[in-house]
């Protein structure tokens, strides 16, 4: 049926694609407004935001506010299976076809599939921090490749014959590296959510918070980590100038660093103005695009076999005549 259609422009492809990057973003912050506002239980049901109604209805114990908060978060949720169902879609009719687009544009409705199932479990277990955290947590790998399939429909990718290999464009060392820095910078997201189970925004006046374990001490750890972050970082930084790299692994370096010294700023801040709702939101946004721009980051670091083009070969020094 796909073979009779159009084949997909290029053009398409990639802004769906980029397309796919804002949504699971925008998710992820208005799932931290519905959060902040207390809108957790606006729709107290799932699927349906009150027994036998998809919609918000009145009702005397659910502010209207709430009701629209948590249901406008829904509703994104669907605008986002039609934008990653029409990824898949494009994927699957860009001629020639190319299997490693196909399953990046695979994994993106598979992902909203799985934030719904979790969202739903998040409202049926009355909105507990160990179901809210997973919730958030399952948009960063998330984030991540939809930056790779926004690569991966690049024009210069996409000019390549299909199932070219791609191979390293940087040493192995500096890729290590980076999976190291990708490790923390996980072990830094899932710490911030740790920080916000233990914090006061749960959704819900009644939602029981994380207290096995102080705020204070938490917000350390998240902090300690960040330092950690920023510290690969800088050895990433140095490595780049002691080996050959392509420019655009040194300028999204640059970014990556500005981006986490802002977020850093702000986390600081918010936590010493008692986090305020809405500094909660913008860290959740600071969030999402500092896993979209170390994904960036990333992506610079593999070409497509064809395009990777070896340095050439130092000639041997000339031996010194013998006198």
């Amino acid at each position: 049926m796909l073979e009779r259609l159009p084949a997909t422009p290029p053009r398409l492809m990639r802004g769906l694609a980029m397309a796919a990057v804002v949504g699971q973003a925008g998710i992820a912050v208005t799932g931290a407004v519905v959060r902040v506002t207390g809108s957790g239980l606006g729709c107290p049901t799932w699927p349906q935001c009150f027994p036998g109604s998809l919609v918000p209805v009145p009702h005397p114990e659910v502010a209207v506010l709430h009701q629209w908060v948590e249901f406008g978060n829904r509703l994104l949720g669907i605008l986002l299976v039609v934008i990653t169902g029409a990824c898949l879609l494009a994927a699957l009719n860009v001629r020639p076809h190319r299997r490693r687009l196909v399953w990046l544009a695979a994994t993106m409705p598979l992902g909203v599939v799985a934030q719904a199932v979790i969202g739903g479990i998040t409202v049926l277990a009355g909105l507990a921090w160990y179901t809210v955290a997973p919730h958030f947590l399952v948009t960063i790998p998330l984030i991540w490749l939809a930056v790779l399939l926004v690569r991966e429909s690049s024009p210069a990718a996409m000019a390549v014959p299909p199932g070219t290999p791609w191979r390293p464009a940087v040493p192995a060392a500096l890729r290590g590296l980076l999976v190291v820095t990708s490790v923390v910078l996980v072990a830094l997201v899932v710490a911030g959510t740790l920080v916000t189970a233990a914090g006061p925004h749960g959704g819900d006046a009644a939602t029981p918070r994380l207290e096995a374990v102080p705020l204070p001490s938490l917000a350390t750890a998240h902090a300690h980590l960040l330092f950690a972050f920023l510290g690969l970082l800088v050895g990433v930084g140095f490595m780049t100038h002691a080996v050959a790299v392509p420019r655009a692994v040194v300028l999204r370096l640059r970014v990556l660093v500005v981006v986490t010294l802002a977020q850093g700023a702000l986390g600081g801040v918010q936590y010493a103005l008692g986090v305020p709702e809405v500094l909660v939101a913008l860290h959740v946004l600071g969030a999402a695009v500092t896993v979209a721009t170390a994904a960036w980051l990333w992506s610079a670091t593999a070409e497509p076999d064809e395009l990777v083009v070896d340095p050439p070969e130092t000639p041997a020094p000339a031996l010194a005549g013998r006198s």
